[in-house]
């Protein structure tokens, strides 16, 4: 499954929706380095298996959505 991620603007926060623009939840910064995925919607069952810890960055945890999904996560630009 592949996801895309979206920075949200002024916020320590990204936005996981999938190709049909459906919630997957979000990857929070809690503090400086300190980054947890939060699923939402139909990704709570996909990502259940995924271990509740921190990652390092926001690139780890998008490195274990990929690997948990099989499916690759893809930055969308902000626009300008």
């Amino acid at each position: 499954m592949d996801v895309l991620v979206t920075k949200v603007p002024e916020q320590n926060e990204w936005q996981l929706t999938d190709l049909l623009g459906r919630d997957m939840g979000t990857i929070k910064e809690l503090s400086p380095g300190v980054f947890r995925i939060q699923p939402a919607g139909n990704a709570i069952k996909t990502l259940a298996d995924i271990q509740p810890r921190s990652y390092g960055s926001v690139d780890s945890a998008l490195a274990a959505i990929e690997l948990h999904t099989r499916g690759v996560c893809r930055h969308v630009r902000e626009a300008t």
